[in-house]
This record gives C-alpha cells, structure tokens and sequence, in this order.
C-alpha cells in the first residue's frame, strides 16, 4: 500500500491570509517527501476558506520545484467550471513543468455553492462532466480536434504544445455504479466515504473490483481518500475528534447542505452525527489500531491511501503527525497486499 498526504489548505481563521496559507501547503508537500510518502493531493475549491487551492495546477508546479521525487496528484480538478480548450493546454504545460510526476485527478465537483456561483447547477455538473472530459481526451491524444455537442461545438484546432510524456487519468467519483463504470472502462479511480461508515467503504471498494473484472487487461490502481490522524493516548484522540468534529460542520454546510456562506467563510452548522460517532468511521487511532485498520484496507484491495490528516489543528501538530505515521505505521503496510 502507497500512501499520499492530502495538503488540505484550510483558512478557518480568515487573518491568516494566502501567503502564509500556501507556506503551509508547500511545507506539508516538502515534508511529506522526506518522510517517504509517495505523493501529495492537491484539491481544488473556490470562493470558500476550506480545501482553497484555486489553482491545484500552479501549486503542482510551485511544489515540484521544492521536491525531487514525490508524485503530484490533483484531487480534484473540476472539468465543469472550466473550457477544456484552455484546461488542456495548461495540463500538458503542467506536465513538461512537473518533469513527469503529475497525475491528473478530474471530478465533476462536490460543492452546490460555488458550481452555481461559477454557473453550472450542482444537479447539471455530472452531464458537463461527462462531456468535458470526452473532449479534453480528445484535445490530449488526437493531434487535430473538432466537437459538436451540446456545451462544445468548434472547429479543428490543435492543442499546443503537444503532450510528450503519457499523463495518467484518475477520476474522482463517489457513487458505486459510477465507481464502477469508471474501473471498467480502465481509469484509476478516488473515492472516499467521507465520514460515513466502513461499510460504505466497502461497498467503493467492492464497486471498483466489479467494474475492473470486466477488463480484465486493465492496471488501473484505486486510491482511497480518508481521514487519519496517528495519535498517543485517548486524551490526544479526544481532542482530535472534537477538531475534526468542528471542520466537518463547515464541510457538511457546503456538500449537500444549504451552502450559508459569509463573505468567503463557510458557516458552521449543527451535525446529526455526534462527534463519537465521527471518530469511529475516520482513522484517529493509536498505533496498533491504525496498522490494523489500514491493514484491512490493503487485503481489501485499496492501492493507496490518500492521508485527509488537517482539520485545523497548527502545523506543527500536522508536521509531527506526518513524521509519526511514516515512521510507526506505514512502514508495516508497504508490502501489505490484497488477499485473493
């Protein structure tokens, strides 16, 4: 099992500012390369201070310049809201920029506040999507493109400069019969269950295996976005459930709830589920339960972990965490691997 850190980028105290937001974000990614993870995850939001990286391709770059090795992953980009004239340009440029380790992780968005405010309906981002992503394939592998459809239609063009290096395809999707879909046709796949139970998990998981029997020619990997926090005593639990407790009342606000945003930041509105119940689906664990839980992950299948570890506790608490995981945890899931 692989594992990625998921640079969450939270500005939940709004004086901190995008220059000392982003210092974080690129010392997280710096970090994380030392202490072995494989890569990083770069979200892409708008308009709110959770998950706010506008621009997940400019921080690819940014980044790379800082590392050696690590893979850059975006999670996601989201093709609705943008031209995939434009948007295929800049992912070959990010491409040639990244010497090669960038991944191009593309999704439909999850946030009904800032696709309607960017004009497309959270109810008509899965139709954009399905389309824009025919066509940036098309813009990326053909050397000539033309498009009649219903939200592109012109005439031939060629995207410039030409891809040099192949440049890997995950899609986001959280709904089995997509999950499914998306395996079968070949492509890498993120999910996550969000804060929802293990058996939600599962039945991603399952979906996945479903969709990649049907071609069986296939290496697609699926990577699993999750919650985890390696902590030293119940009383560090404890105050690591309630923290993420806290971030999850702004995130529950913009996915799937009324989106009441002021001025920029997300209001935090009451949960239906308890801070308890919270900490019992996402991994804020200590050591020997956090090997043993994510070792079910591996014998279920799961490629690679992508580590959600920021719920708005300081960076050097997040540094630390980092430090510990690789060191107590993942170096007994490495050779980890699905049981048959």
């Amino acid at each position: 099992m692989d594992f990625t850190h998921f640079l969450s980028s939270h500005m939940l105290d709004p004086s901190v500012g995008g220059k000392r937001l982003y210092q974080t974000v690129v010392e997280q990614a710096v970090h994380a390369e030392a202490c072995g993870y494989d890569g990083v995850g770069i979200p892409e939001h708008h308009l709110v201070n959770i998950l706010l990286i506008p621009s997940p391709l400019q921080m690819a770059v940014k980044i790379v310049a800082h590392t050696k090795r690590v893979k850059l992953v975006t999670s996601i980009c989201q093709l609705p809201i943008r031209d995939m004239r434009v948007f295929a340009g800049e992912v070959v440029q990010a491409q040639a920029l990244c010497d090669g380790r960038l991944m191009l992780g593309v999704g439909k968005g999850a946030f009904g506040f800032e696709t309607a405010r960017l004009d497309v309906p959270i109810e008509a981002t899965k139709e954009h999507f399905d389309e824009a992503l025919q066509v940036l394939e098309a813009l990326l592998t053909k050397e000539e493109v033309s498009w009649q459809g219903k939200h592109y239609n012109f005439a031939p063009l060629t995207i410039m400069p030409r891809p040099e290096d192949p440049i890997p395809l995950m899609l986001g999707v959280m709904a089995p019969p997509a999950i499914e879909a998306a395996a079968a046709k070949g492509y890498h796949v993120q999910t996550t269950p969000l804060s929802a139970t293990h058996g939600v998990l599962e039945s991603q998981v399952e979906a996945f295996f479903r969709g990649r029997a049907q071609n069986p020619a296939a290496t697609n990997r699926l990577y699993l976005q999750r919650g985890v926090f390696l902590v030293h005593s119940q009383a560090e639990r404890q105050r690591m459930v309630e923290t993420a407790h806290r971030y999850y009342a702004s995130f529950d606000n913009v996915f799937g709830g009324p989106g009441i945003v002021d001025k920029g930041i997300i209001r935090p509105l009451p949960r239906a589920q308890t801070a308890e119940e919270l900490g019992q689906n996402i991994l804020i664990c200590e050591r020997q339960e956090m090997i043993d839980r994510l070792s079910h992950y591996a014998e279920l299948g799961i490629d690679e972990v992508i580590v959600t570890s920021v719920f708005g506790q300081d960076q050097q608490a997040t540094l630390d965490m980092m430090s510990a995981l690789s060191t107590e945890v993942m170096p007994h899931l490495r050779t980890t691997q699905r049981k048959v």
